[in-house]
Parts: C-alpha cells; sequence; structure tokens
C-alpha cells in the first residue's frame, strides 16, 4: 500500500449523465473528498463531472469506456485504465456501473489495487433482457474474484447474487442508498386536483408506456401527469399519450435540474419500472413527503412499504397501476398519510449519513488487509 497523509481512491464510472448512480457516486465524492485524496474517471463531460468541479476533485476522461460491449474498445479501455491507475497510484479503486466495473476489475487486478464495485441492480435481475442477464451473470461469476469487494443496494440483489453463486457471505455486502436530508419543500398531498410524477430515463426498463396506457383508464378523474427525463422511447411515449387521447393530461418535462420543486408541486410520485437496484429517484419522493406507487421489483419494497407509505403494483401489469393510482386520486387524506410515513422512513433508513459511514467502513476493512 501507498504511504500518504490521506488515502487515495480512485472513482471510474461509465457515464456521467443525470442518474441515480451519477447522484449516488456524487455523493460519495461529496462527502470524502475532504477526508480522502479522490480522482474521478469516466467517458466524457457531464452532469457529474461538472457537479465535482466545485470540489476541486481531478477528473481524467477515458475515450474508449462506453457502454456497447466491443472488444476492441474495451481492451482499450483496459489499456487506459492501467495506465490511469499507475499514474494515481490509488490505494483503493471504486467501480460504479457495469461496464467501468468490467474495465476497473481487471485493470485493478494487473496492477494489484483492491477494486470495490457498486451494482445499482444487476444485469441478470428478474425482467431484465434474457441474453444480456445471461451475459452479465457469466461476467460477474468471472469478475467477482477479482472484487475486494461487491456491494449491492439493497438486501434484495444481495441474496439473488448469492442464489446464483455470484459472490458469497464475506464478498458481498449491502449498502443501501442514501440520500441527503437537506432543507426541501415539503409537497402539499392534500391539493386538488393531484398532479402526478414520474421522474426515469425514458426506455423500455422504466416504462412509461404502462403508465399512459393506466392513466387512460381514469379519463373520469381530474390529474395531471408530469414525466421527467429524457431518452430512447421518448417520442414513442409522446406520440402513445396523443393516440391514447390524453395529451392534455400529460406534461413532457425533459431532463430537469429542479427535481425537488417539482416534486413538492406534486401530490403522487410514480415508478413503473420493470427492474431497479434501489432506486434514488424514490428516495427523493419520500424526502418531500410523497407517497409512492411504483412496481414490486427488487429493492423497491424495501423502500415502500406496500400501504403504509405507498403502494405496491405487478411490472407491466396496466389495470393494477390503474387501481392504486385511482385510489390515491381519490383519496388525499390516504395521500397526506403515507407521505407522512414516507417522509419518516426516509429519515430513519436512508440518509446520506449512513450509506458513508458503512462504505466508509468497507474502505477500512480493505486498508487492513493490505497493509
Amino acid at each position: 500500500m501507498k504511504y500518504s497523509k490521506k488515502t487515495v481512491v480512485l472513482y471510474i464510472i461509465t457515464k456521467p449523465e443525470i442518474g441515480g448512480t451519477q447522484q449516488h457516486l456524487y455523493e460519495l465524492i461529496a462527502n470524502f473528498h475532504k477526508g480522502y485524496e479522490l480522482h474521478l474517471a469516466t467517458s466524457s463531460f457531464g452532469f457529474l463531472t461538472e457537479l465535482v468541479s466545485s470540489l476541486e476533485v481531478p477528473v481524467y476522461f477515458m475515450s474508449n469506456l462506453n457502454r456497447d460491449i466491443k472488444l476492441s474498445n474495451d481492451f482499450l479501455a483496459i489499456k487506459e485504465c492501467i495506465s490511469l491507475i499507475k499514474k494515481i497510484k490509488p490505494d483503493i479503486i471504486h467501480a460504479a456501473s457495469s461496464k467501468a466495473g468490467v474495465v476497473a476489475r481487471i485493470a485493478g487486478w494487473v496492477c494489484k489495487i483492491p477494486v470495490v464495485f457498486t451494482a445499482h441492480g444487476w444485469g441478470f435481475t428478474p425482467g431484465s433482457p434474457k441474453l444480456r442477464g445471461f451475459i452479465a451473470l457469466i461476467s460477474e461469476k468471472l469478475l467477482t474474484p477479482l472484487t475486494a469487494k461487491l456491494i449491492c443496494v439493497c438486501e434484495s440483489d444481495r441474496q439473488l447474487a448469492l442464489s446464483l453463486g455470484v459472490g458469497n457471505q464475506n464478498s458481498l455486502c449491502t449498502i443501501r442508498n442514501g440520500i441527503a436530508n437537506n432543507p426541501v419543500p415539503i409537497a402539499n398531498s392534500l391539493q386538488q386536483p393531484p398532479k402526478l410524477i414520474m421522474v426515469a430515463r425514458f426506455n423500455e426498463q422504466k416504462d412509461q408506456t404502462t403508465l399512459l396506457k393506466a392513466i387512460a383508464q381514469l379519463s373520469n378523474h381530474h390529474y395531471h401527469l408530469d414525466l421527467v427525463g429524457s431518452g430512447s422511447s421518448l417520442e414513442f411515449c409522446k406520440d402513445l399519450a396523443h393516440s391514447l387521447g390524453i395529451a392534455e393530461k400529460v406534461s413532457f418535462l425533459g431532463d430537469r435540474t429542479d427535481v425537488p420543486n417539482l416534486l413538492a408541486q406534486s401530490q403522487i410520485f410514480i415508478l413503473s419500472t420493470h427492474y431497479e437496484g434501489l432506486p434514488i429517484s424514490i428516495l427523493e419522493a419520500m424526502r418531500a413527503g410523497l407517497p409512492v406507487v411504483a412496481t414490486s421489483v427488487n429493492g423497491i419494497p424495501e423502500e415502500v412499504e406496500h400501504g403504509k407509505t405507498g403502494l405496491l403494483v405487478p411490472r407491466k401489469d396496466v389495470q393494477a397501476l390503474a387501481n392504486a393510482l385511482q385510489t390515491l386520486i381519490q383519496s388525499p387524506d390516504l395521500r397526506q398519510q403515507m407521505g407522512e410515513a414516507g417522509r419518516q422512513k426516509f429519515e430513519q433508513e436512508f440518509t446520506v449519513e449512513r450509506m458513508i459511514n458503512e462504505t466508509k467502513a468497507v474502505y477500512e476493512e480493505i486498508l487492513k488487509k493490505t497493509k
């Protein structure tokens, strides 16, 4: 181990765009940068690099680090990573996102530097595409022996990994996501007509199409839906809203940096996703005092207590989602009750301080082994 005044940590993430994984990594950097010497490597300039620039954390760009599987690029990305490791000489490498996890662990193994990998949901989780899941499972089984610690963001993911032979009780741990309990405007759940909101990328996984089909069944109710985000299925969803006759009830807001304010203006938060880790968007909604309607997948039931802080429905079930939304649209008092309970659960279980302390303990455990 390199002897220095501060422990040196190199964080690696594939894309710096707006997203839960990027926000999670920012929270780590923002809370560790005074006590550690931190470095960040990613593929390009974006949301995350802009945030960390104010913290004076050095940022390095790896031009060959891409999400797509392309062996020639991936080999070059590993070479880039090895060169960066030799330059920085980190004590620990901490990777987030799937491709960064592959590249970092191979490069770390070559350079004999311990690597921590945070899995924000497994690629082989139920609900994910089968071919992708098969490749992800094989990859993880090969890479786990090269990993000093595998961090799962929910207990559901840790149990899934153990059941499939990925890692063991010693190599796997659960550190649930946390966000800062900053003063944020609190939603008025009693307001009528209610405003519904979903904050997510537009793609097959997040499944805004099921949500649009569900609210189309609620034509007799007064409500408005705000959809925040961008992505590959955005234009399809806009066309679908028109074809379902609900275009006037839906606003497509694009990517936004004022999400806390949008949540405060809403009465119901929705996440109709097929699979997740432990979504930060739900934590933000709980912090704002919103009741949550979401699919009962992966770590979401660890965030949302069905019937207490929100309502859970099966994935891709239009009727169940419509029924859950109707229940909350019709009952302002229930919205308020669930929103307050969700806010309390956030304060008790999902603060950033708890996440930081547990992550720090992982780093210290690894450093003791390398002395």
